[in-house]
């Protein structure tokens, strides 16, 4: 069992959502798949579950820090989840409205400070790659998912070592 009080959980999911920004590079500029404002939206809920991850790993044996790694992977995989969705539903003939530039917060203009990684280039309704028959959207469902239930994991295991410290 990984217990959330030692880095390694934390570094994992660091790792991981590093991996999936790396991929989504490899997507865009060694497969020349063009990523859409959707696309783009997922990659910053990706970056904001590497960043929790980040967090957890500073001080996992810190209740606070941890709590606010948990907050952060938990945001950015629900927000990463509902962007997933809403590319599932343009890819099936939703009439949602993809525009070309992303509508990112004032403060974080992520589009503007990396714009090889935030910039969209693509259309939203474009299905360029399938694995196992599902699209990369439908892919990152399951890939949110995953982490919305490693989130979960991480908590009940909380509960349960919070048991045993105040049982034993």
């Amino acid at each position: 069992m990984l217990y959330p009080r030692t880095r390694i959980p934390w570094l994992l999911v660091f790792g991981s959502a590093l991996v999936l920004e790396m991929l989504a590079l490899y997507f865009q500029y060694g497969m020349g798949l063009d990523p859409c404002v959707l696309c783009v939206y997922q990659r910053g809920a990706v970056l904001g579950i590497a960043i929790g991850g980040l967090i957890g790993a500073i001080y996992p044996q810190q209740l606070v820090v941890r709590a606010a790694g948990y907050l952060a992977i938990a945001a950015s995989a629900a927000l990463g989840l509902r962007f997933a969705l809403q590319h599932v539903a343009v890819i099936g003939g939703s009439s949602f409205e993809c525009g070309f530039l992303p509508d990112f917060p004032s403060w974080l203009p992520l589009h503007e400070w990396l714009p090889s990684l935030f910039q969209p280039t693509g259309m939203c309704g474009e299905i360029d790659w399938t694995f196992l028959g599902l699209a990369m959207p439908e892919v990152m469902i399951g890939v949110f998912a995953a982490y919305l239930a490693a989130v979960g994991y991480g908590l009940i295991a909380e509960l349960i070592t919070r048991k045993r410290i105040a049982v034993g």
